[in-house]
């Protein structure tokens, strides 16, 4: 098998991952082999690479958090989901590789018909969305929700998890190049940032009163998005794209009593139980299956065009998903 595994960490997150050969493994009792289908490269990935994410695995490591694979055999005496099917593969498990082994009893089957490039995106994009959706505000059919990094993985899922539930967005981007794609995935409202926000989304909305808003960027767009917001709203930080700190003015929170909040995904983990977690899984599953969830897809490279791809995922403008396909 072909792994994409590194043994240092820096600035440069394509340096040191490196595609290494070894022997494809034999499935002890109570495992499965699983041949990888499909693995994306998200931001946290390359975060991990440069050593600034919240959460390392000790080295040497190997690459990717998410993806879908196919058994392809089982341990001695094992029970698990039949060879051929379409699994989840366990988060963490290194999926930048061309097989991976897992334990055969908590692998969750998918549907074999579905787009494994939608499936293999499923295990931290759409959950984030959908839990940052439903779990701060109680949000009813017309109500409006506004986020930025808009363009981004998380963005595309929110528009659509947001439509299906009758809600309305309001979606800002950083680059006016990224407006047309936001507007094609059904965002509402597009707008550039600015310091103006506000106001503009106010003239956008007819003054409609915006309770909830996700913020995957920080510094001054945190502050926009927080003006933005009705009294009393909520904001929901998810990561720093603008590599500097929240920043908010006193007067949203004292004069209008906007709270400020964190969402890591690896946090809800720990914290749900095993049927909450098949319940977010099992609905994400069902809306891709049926095409009523998807993500863009810019493009796919194999393990040994790894570092490629990484470069990729690391560049500023993209529109859309870079994807490893172990198996070609």
């Amino acid at each position: 098998m072909i792994k994409a595994q590194y043994t240092e960490r820096g600035p440069d997150p394509q340096a040191s991952i490196t595609a290494v050969k070894s022997p494809t493994p034999e499935p002890a009792a109570g495992q499965a082999l699983l041949e990888v289908l499909a693995a994306p490269i998200n931001p946290s990935d390359v975060l991990t690479l440069t050593g600034l994410y919240g959460m390392l695995p000790p080295l040497p490591a190997v690459g990717g958090n998410e993806g879908v694979g196919r058994v392809l055999a089982l341990g001695p005496d094992t029970q698990g989901p039949s060879i051929g099917q379409t699994v989840l593969l366990p988060v963490g498990c290194g999926t930048w590789s061309t097989h991976v082994l897992a334990d055969a009893k908590t692998l969750m089957p998918l549907p074999n018909e579905a787009d494994p490039l939608q499936l293999a995106m499923m295990t931290v994009n759409p959950p984030t969305a959908l839990l940052m959706l439903r779990e701060f505000v109680d949000l009813q059919p017309g109500e409006w929700v506004i986020q930025n990094a808009a363009n981004s993985g998380v963005g595309a899922y929110l528009i659509q998890l947001a439509k299906a539930r009758g809600l309305k967005t309001v979606n800002v981007v950083r680059r006016e190049s990224a407006v047309a794609g936001v507007r094609e995935t059904g965002g509402d409202v597009v707008l550039v940032d600015a310091p103006d926000l506000a106001k503009r989304v106010r003239e956008a909305t007819g003054g409609a009163a915006i309770r909830l808003g996700i913020d995957a960027v920080g510094g001054s767009s945190t502050d926009h998005l927080a003006m933005s917001l009705a009294e009393g709203g909520v904001l929901v930080n998810y990561g720093a794209m603008s590599g500097e700190p929240c920043q908010v003015s006193p007067a949203s929170f004292v004069f209008r009593d906007v709270t400020l909040r964190g969402f890591w995904l690896s946090k809800w983990f720990i914290g749900s139980t095993p049927a909450q977690r098949i319940a977010v899984f099992g609905e994400v599953a069902t809306l891709i299956a049926t095409g009523k969830l998807k993500s863009r897809v810019q493009a796919t490279y194999t393990i040994n065009q790894i570092k490629e791809a990484v470069a990729a995922a690391a560049a500023g403008e993209r529109d859309g998903k870079i994807l490893i396909v172990p198996n070609g």
